[in-house]
């Protein structure tokens, strides 16, 4: 029996293809350049040992905006961008993997936490590597690297930005070979399959809620920019534990995440689980209103012309 939906949801046959990969790419770019500092301030927080250089998300923003300029704040982001492909290969598995489920299952939080799960582990396949050299570029302070690797200036010339893109992944390879590029492979894994499968439901359960006690003439849009950000909150704080091993391995170069996590816990105690979580849910909050309304928008602008005038929202 089909679960009752109050808000109706644009499944992947109703879409124009290739106006939806179109308006994706251009809203996911507008989407990095908005929260990438927090991005990076969030992975120098997880890898600091206690507070040995910020004390919080703002006091790190502060500090590198005084220090090292806007472009502190942007270290690897050109790198970074490459995960763009990712993103397109995450939402195209999401859809397919719920369409696909739909002929088995056609509960609504069951679909999306199969297809989030399955869009994770495709997306992590191609992001862990670029995650890998873009956290290495976040480490470089001015005139230190608070990672394993520093950039080599040339002649006393610091390196254009591609010139320590080359460096660093030189420098990644000479000491771990091709599988350091995967380094916390696992950890990532274990960070945003179940990430990414407590999201979708808790979106699609905060909306349903929120429907059933709003007004009926309240916009659905409003009620899934609400959702999104709950959703995302709920799911950064269930997964932060992980996301602060995953980063102190793949930036500090440990092998395992028992040995990380212990190792965390010893130096920091239970709070060192959560490092980076404020910043991890500022990142998240304005960038999940700007996906969840302009994923749905873009859905929306990419039905099949034939679909338009049947909809009604």
């Amino acid at each position: 029996m089909e679960d009752k939906r109050n808000i109706p949801i644009i499944e992947w046959e109703h879409l124009d293809k290739r106006k939806f990969y179109v308006f994706g790419i251009c809203m996911t770019m507008m989407i990095r350049v908005s929260v990438y500092p927090f991005t990076l301030i969030r992975t120098r927080l997880q890898v600091q040992k206690g507070k040995s250089l910020y004390n919080g998300t703002f006091d790190a923003f502060v500090k590198i905006l005084r220090t090292e300029g806007a472009a502190g704040l942007y270290r690897g982001f050109l790198v970074n961008t490459f995960t763009l492909i990712s993103g397109q290969c995450y939402v195209t598995t999401y859809e397919l993997t719920r369409k696909y489920v739909s002929r088995y299952n056609n509960n609504n939080a069951v679909k999306s936490l199969v297809a989030g799960g399955s869009a994770s582990l495709v997306a992590q396949s191609i992001t862990v590597p670029i995650d890998v050299i873009s956290q290495h570029l976040m480490m470089q302070r001015k005139g230190e690297s608070m990672g394993r690797f520093k950039v080599q200036n040339q002649d006393g010339k610091r390196l254009l930005v591609f010139g320590q893109t080359k460096d660093i992944i030189v420098q990644i390879f000479k000491a771990d070979g091709f599988r350091g590029f995967y380094r916390g492979y696992v950890a990532s894994l274990l960070t945003y399959i179940p990430n990414s499968a407590v999201w979708w439901p808790f979106y699609h359960f905060y909306a349903e809620q929120l429907s059933s006690l709003t007004p009926k003439d309240c916009p659905h849009l409003l009620l899934q920019a609400i959702s999104g950000p709950l959703a995302a909150a709920t799911a950064s704080t269930l997964t932060n534990p992980m996301d602060v091993v995953r980063a102190r391995v793949q930036v500090e170069g440990k092998s395992s995440i028992i040995l990380t996590f212990k190792q965390l816990i010893a130096e920091e105690g239970p709070w060192g689980l959560t490092k980076g979580l404020s910043a991890r849910i500022i990142s998240a909050t304005p960038s999940t209103i700007v996906i969840v309304v302009g994923y749905e928008t873009l859905k929306k602008l990419s039905l099949r012309p034939e679909l338009v005038d049947s909809r009604h929202w």
